[in-house]
């Protein structure tokens, strides 16, 4: 999945702004590319686990398919762990069959954003390709 270093930087930087708690949003997607972030509030406000707020998800899947473009991943944060789905995210992935999981670590000194294809209990990686 192509995505560029400013898209990357607004990610990790979403997720510095939130920390402790983990951070959430949605990202647009076109032709193999993933275009635009679009932050979103958490409403469990939690170090260990997130929910879209329900009139963010709307608000932004609305501007998504306004501009064309559809919901290209699903992106949240894990301050205090690596980047890889959690047996949450795997949960919660059901409701979002075929969206990519874009997850950032603030575990170490430097962030890691990674993606992930989330099927039933089968996780698979996909690069992040830097444009």
């Amino acid at each position: 999945m192509r995505v560029t270093p400013e898209l990357i930087d607004e990610l990790i930087a979403h997720a510095r702004g939130v920390a402790p708690n983990e951070c959430c949003g949605m990202i647009a997607g076109d032709d193999g590319r993933l275009t635009s972030y679009f932050p979103a509030a958490n409403e469990f406000a939690s170090p260990m686990r997130f929910q879209i707020d329900a009139g963010d998800q709307l608000r932004i899947t609305n501007e998504i398919e306004r501009r064309g473009e559809q919901i290209g991943a699903i992106f949240h944060s894990h301050p205090n762990s690596e980047a890889r789905p959690s047996q949450t995210d795997v949960n919660l992935a059901r409701w979002w069959p075929g969206v990519l999981w874009v997850i950032c670590s603030l575990a170490e000194r430097d962030p890691v954003v990674r993606g992930f294809e989330i099927d039933g209990t089968e996780v698979r990686e996909v690069e992040l390709d830097a444009e």
